[in-house]
């Protein structure tokens, strides 16, 4: 997996200064495909966040991905490699 860095988070050129505000961050991931993909374009592709693992469709790549913390990944990966 690639190294990890940390978010760079903005604040909303909307909250004028205040301190209750929300900030956003960009997380920047290099999503890659399985070996076993080959030239498939139906494929998930994963990259590795400061939270954990994420996933996304090579489909559709820009239509998000989805996060998972570390703990959930090691059981989703325990419970496939076992089936």
């Amino acid at each position: 997996m690639t190294t990890r860095t940390e978010p760079r988070f903005l604040e909303s050129g909307y909250s004028s200064g205040r301190v209750e505000c929300v900030e956003v961050a960009h997380m920047p991931a290099d999503f890659r495909k399985s070996g076993h993909s080959g030239q498939d374009q139906d494929c998930v592709e994963v990259a590795e966040l400061p939270c954990g693992p994420a996933v996304r469709g090579s489909r559709h790549p820009t239509a998000g991905h989805l996060p998972f913390p570390a703990t959930e990944w090691t059981g989703f990966l325990s419970a496939a490699l076992t089936r």
